[in-house]
């Protein structure tokens, strides 16, 4: 069951101070290929999954900055959990547009 909203930002320091939007991006391809259900922002993106989903999906988005060379990466990262279960659209489905 889906009992937990993520938003996670990745700030990596790009290895020759590049621009970092192509790392995000490969994080984002990250996030895509994980199967879960997920909504991108201008800063930040969301994830719906359980728990243990989430923790797992940090992990492999920095694993890949490590294997993009990326000296240093913070992971802002925030969480709602919801036992009885939670969905993106609960939250923000009166906002989105028809």
């Amino acid at each position: 069951m889906d009992d937990t909203l993520m938003s996670i930002q990745i700030i990596p320091k790009t290895p020759n101070n590049e621009d970092v939007i192509p790392y995000v991006d490969e994080a984002i391809k990250i996030i895509q290929d994980s199967g879960l259900p997920y909504r991108v922002g201008p800063l930040e993106t969301t994830i719906q999954g359980d728990m243990n989903e989430c923790l797992i999906l940090i992990q492999k988005l920095n694993d890949r900055m490590v294997e993009l060379e990326v000296p240093s990466t913070i992971s802002q990262v925030k969480f709602y959990h919801v036992p009885e279960g939670i969905t993106i659209e609960t939250l923000t489905g009166k906002y989105d547009e028809f």
